[in-house]
Protein backbone atom coordinates (compact mmCIF):
# COMPACT_ATOMS: atom_id res chain seq x y z
CA UNK A 1 0.00 0.00 0.00
CA UNK A 2 1.34 3.84 -0.52
CA UNK A 3 1.79 5.74 2.77
CA UNK A 4 0.80 9.34 2.63
CA UNK A 5 3.16 11.42 3.75
CA UNK A 6 2.22 12.51 7.52
CA UNK A 7 2.03 16.83 7.82
CA UNK A 8 2.23 18.53 10.98
CA UNK A 9 4.23 20.69 13.39
CA UNK A 10 7.47 19.87 14.87
CA UNK A 11 8.10 20.85 17.66
CA UNK A 12 10.17 23.67 17.34
CA UNK A 13 7.46 24.98 15.10
CA UNK A 14 5.37 25.08 18.09
CA UNK A 15 7.34 26.47 20.40
CA UNK A 16 8.13 29.70 18.12
CA UNK A 17 4.32 29.66 17.56
CA UNK A 18 3.45 30.24 21.03
CA UNK A 19 6.56 33.02 21.48
CA UNK A 20 4.93 34.97 18.31
CA UNK A 21 1.52 34.38 19.77
CA UNK A 22 2.73 35.28 23.06
CA UNK A 23 4.74 38.77 22.08
CA UNK A 24 1.88 40.01 20.66
CA UNK A 25 -0.43 39.69 23.29
CA UNK A 26 1.67 40.98 25.37
CA UNK A 27 2.18 44.12 22.90
CA UNK A 28 -2.26 44.37 22.98
CA UNK A 29 -2.52 43.96 26.77
CA UNK A 30 0.36 47.05 26.80
CA UNK A 31 -1.77 48.88 24.30
CA UNK A 32 -4.82 48.14 26.29
CA UNK A 33 -3.60 49.18 29.52
CA UNK A 34 -1.60 52.03 28.17
CA UNK A 35 -5.07 53.73 26.47
CA UNK A 36 -6.79 53.11 29.96
CA UNK A 37 -4.11 54.93 31.86
CA UNK A 38 -4.02 57.35 29.33
CA UNK A 39 -7.94 57.85 29.73
CA UNK A 40 -7.68 57.53 33.52
CA UNK A 41 -5.08 60.10 33.68
CA UNK A 42 -7.14 62.49 31.03
CA UNK A 43 -10.27 62.23 33.51
CA UNK A 44 -8.17 63.11 36.75
CA UNK A 45 -7.02 66.10 34.60
CA UNK A 46 -10.62 67.19 33.87
CA UNK A 47 -11.71 66.53 37.25
CA UNK A 48 -9.24 68.77 38.41
CA UNK A 49 -9.59 71.85 36.24
CA UNK A 50 -13.37 71.38 36.96
CA UNK A 51 -12.63 71.67 40.53
CA UNK A 52 -10.42 74.92 39.46
CA UNK A 53 -12.77 76.53 37.29
CA UNK A 54 -15.12 75.71 40.29
CA UNK A 55 -13.19 76.98 42.95
CA UNK A 56 -12.26 80.35 41.08
CA UNK A 57 -15.96 81.10 40.29
CA UNK A 58 -16.37 80.36 44.03
CA UNK A 59 -13.71 83.06 45.39
CA UNK A 60 -14.41 85.41 42.63
CA UNK A 61 -18.25 85.95 43.49
CA UNK A 62 -16.91 86.07 46.77
CA UNK A 63 -14.71 88.89 46.17
CA UNK A 64 -17.30 90.55 43.77
CA UNK A 65 -19.60 90.66 46.34
CA UNK A 66 -17.13 91.91 49.12
CA UNK A 67 -18.34 94.28 51.40
CA UNK A 68 -15.81 96.72 52.55
CA UNK A 69 -16.86 97.14 56.61
CA UNK A 70 -14.52 98.68 59.15
CA UNK A 71 -13.66 98.08 63.00
CA UNK A 72 -12.28 100.49 65.22
CA UNK A 73 -8.59 100.08 67.07
CA UNK A 74 -6.86 102.75 69.15
CA UNK A 75 -9.30 104.70 68.26
CA UNK A 76 -8.66 104.58 64.53
CA UNK A 77 -11.00 103.53 61.70
CA UNK A 78 -9.44 100.22 59.21
CA UNK A 79 -10.73 98.42 56.89
CA UNK A 80 -12.15 95.29 57.40
CA UNK A 81 -9.49 93.46 54.96
CA UNK A 82 -5.99 91.32 55.85
CA UNK A 83 -4.09 90.27 52.39
CA UNK A 84 -0.62 88.25 52.96
CA UNK A 85 1.31 85.80 50.47
CA UNK A 86 -0.42 83.02 51.06
CA UNK A 87 -3.71 84.12 52.93
CA UNK A 88 -6.26 87.02 52.40
CA UNK A 89 -9.23 88.03 54.85
CA UNK A 90 -12.54 90.07 54.03
CA UNK A 91 -15.84 90.85 54.40
CA UNK A 92 -18.68 89.88 52.39
CA UNK A 93 -22.41 89.34 51.80
CA UNK A 94 -21.79 86.02 49.99
CA UNK A 95 -21.72 83.05 52.14
CA UNK A 96 -20.18 79.35 50.03
CA UNK A 97 -23.18 77.82 52.50
CA UNK A 98 -26.18 79.72 52.78
CA UNK A 99 -25.70 82.27 49.85
CA UNK A 100 -26.61 86.32 50.38
CA UNK A 101 -27.50 86.09 54.32
CA UNK A 102 -26.18 88.35 56.01
CA UNK A 103 -22.36 89.83 56.21
CA UNK A 104 -19.23 86.89 56.81
CA UNK A 105 -15.59 86.82 57.33
CA UNK A 106 -14.26 84.52 54.93
CA UNK A 107 -10.34 83.47 54.56
CA UNK A 108 -8.98 82.00 51.57
CA UNK A 109 -5.19 80.21 53.29
CA UNK A 110 -3.05 77.61 52.04
CA UNK A 111 -1.42 74.95 54.19
CA UNK A 112 0.93 72.42 52.99
CA UNK A 113 0.65 69.13 53.42
CA UNK A 114 3.42 66.16 54.50
CA UNK A 115 4.26 66.44 50.68
CA UNK A 116 5.41 69.66 50.20
CA UNK A 117 2.35 70.34 48.11
CA UNK A 118 -0.18 73.13 48.52
CA UNK A 119 -4.18 72.98 49.30
CA UNK A 120 -6.46 76.19 49.06
CA UNK A 121 -9.00 76.46 52.15
CA UNK A 122 -12.11 78.53 52.46
CA UNK A 123 -13.06 79.31 56.22
CA UNK A 124 -16.00 81.50 56.49
CA UNK A 125 -18.23 82.48 60.01
CA UNK A 126 -20.89 85.03 60.62
CA UNK A 127 -19.43 88.13 62.33
CA UNK A 128 -20.17 88.29 65.59
CA UNK A 129 -20.68 84.73 65.53
CA UNK A 130 -18.81 81.51 66.54
CA UNK A 131 -19.90 79.37 63.62
CA UNK A 132 -16.41 78.68 61.76
CA UNK A 133 -17.42 76.28 58.58
CA UNK A 134 -14.16 75.42 56.42
CA UNK A 135 -13.77 73.01 53.09
CA UNK A 136 -10.54 72.67 50.62
CA UNK A 137 -11.07 73.81 47.33
CA UNK A 138 -7.71 72.89 45.63
CA UNK A 139 -5.58 69.85 46.70
CA UNK A 140 -2.03 68.45 45.65
CA UNK A 141 -1.11 72.19 44.03
CA UNK A 142 2.90 72.99 43.33
CA UNK A 143 2.03 76.53 44.13
CA UNK A 144 -1.07 79.40 45.38
CA UNK A 145 -0.50 82.36 46.21
CA UNK A 146 -2.23 86.01 46.34
CA UNK A 147 -0.24 89.52 45.41
CA UNK A 148 -2.96 92.99 45.21
CA UNK A 149 -2.87 95.96 42.86
CA UNK A 150 -1.64 99.38 44.93
CA UNK A 151 -2.51 102.69 42.76
CA UNK A 152 -1.01 105.89 44.36
CA UNK A 153 -3.10 108.38 43.33
CA UNK A 154 -0.26 111.02 42.86
CA UNK A 155 1.74 108.76 40.64
CA UNK A 156 0.67 107.20 36.34
CA UNK A 157 1.78 103.69 37.58
CA UNK A 158 0.84 101.52 40.27
CA UNK A 159 2.67 98.22 41.77
CA UNK A 160 2.07 94.61 42.30
CA UNK A 161 2.26 94.15 46.44
CA UNK A 162 2.50 90.25 48.49
CA UNK A 163 1.40 92.24 51.35
CA UNK A 164 -1.48 94.53 51.97
CA UNK A 165 -0.73 96.63 54.73
CA UNK A 166 -3.23 99.72 53.74
CA UNK A 167 -6.13 99.93 56.57
CA UNK A 168 -7.84 103.12 55.32
CA UNK A 169 -8.78 101.66 51.33
CA UNK A 170 -8.61 98.33 49.71
CA UNK A 171 -6.71 96.92 46.60
CA UNK A 172 -8.00 97.44 43.38
CA UNK A 173 -7.43 94.45 42.27
CA UNK A 174 -6.93 90.79 43.57
CA UNK A 175 -4.45 88.31 41.65
CA UNK A 176 -4.69 84.38 42.33
CA UNK A 177 -1.71 82.82 41.17
CA UNK A 178 -1.71 78.47 40.56
CA UNK A 179 1.22 77.07 39.16
CA UNK A 180 1.42 73.27 38.98
CA UNK A 181 4.55 72.12 36.68
CA UNK A 182 3.14 68.21 36.89
CA UNK A 183 -0.35 69.41 35.19
CA UNK A 184 1.35 72.27 32.80
CA UNK A 185 -0.79 74.40 34.70
CA UNK A 186 0.43 78.34 34.78
CA UNK A 187 -2.64 80.54 36.07
CA UNK A 188 -3.37 83.81 37.21
CA UNK A 189 -6.48 84.86 37.55
CA UNK A 190 -7.57 88.53 38.40
CA UNK A 191 -10.37 90.26 40.57
CA UNK A 192 -11.45 93.97 40.00
CA UNK A 193 -13.11 95.30 43.38
CA UNK A 194 -16.05 96.80 42.46
CA UNK A 195 -16.58 98.27 46.22
CA UNK A 196 -14.04 100.28 47.67
CA UNK A 197 -15.86 102.60 49.51
CA UNK A 198 -15.83 101.49 53.39
CA UNK A 199 -19.03 101.26 55.53
CA UNK A 200 -20.12 102.90 58.69
CA UNK A 201 -20.95 99.75 60.16
CA UNK A 202 -18.89 98.69 62.80
CA UNK A 203 -17.72 95.19 63.48
CA UNK A 204 -15.33 93.31 65.55
CA UNK A 205 -11.80 93.52 65.71
CA UNK A 206 -10.64 91.01 62.85
CA UNK A 207 -8.89 87.85 64.31
CA UNK A 208 -5.33 87.44 63.01
CA UNK A 209 -5.33 85.41 59.90
CA UNK A 210 -4.43 81.32 60.67
CA UNK A 211 -0.86 80.58 60.15
CA UNK A 212 -1.63 76.73 61.23
CA UNK A 213 -4.63 74.08 60.32
CA UNK A 214 -8.03 75.35 61.34
CA UNK A 215 -10.68 72.49 62.87
CA UNK A 216 -12.18 71.36 59.27
CA UNK A 217 -15.84 71.22 59.04
CA UNK A 218 -17.93 70.64 55.90
CA UNK A 219 -16.43 68.88 52.64
CA UNK A 220 -14.28 69.21 49.53
CA UNK A 221 -15.99 71.55 46.58
CA UNK A 222 -16.46 69.61 43.77
CA UNK A 223 -18.90 70.18 40.77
Amino acid sequence: MLKLPQKGFTLLELIISITLIGIVMLIVFGAMRLGYRSIEKAERTVDFLERVRTSLNILEAQMQSQIPLTYEEDGERKIYFVGQKESVQFSTNYSIWSGQRGYVKVIYNVEQDAYGRRALYATENTISLEDTRKTMLLDGIESVSFKYFFKDPLKVEGEWRDEWTETSFLPEMVSLNILDSSRKLSLNMLVRIKNKTSQSTAVPKPSPTPKGRLPRQGGSVRS
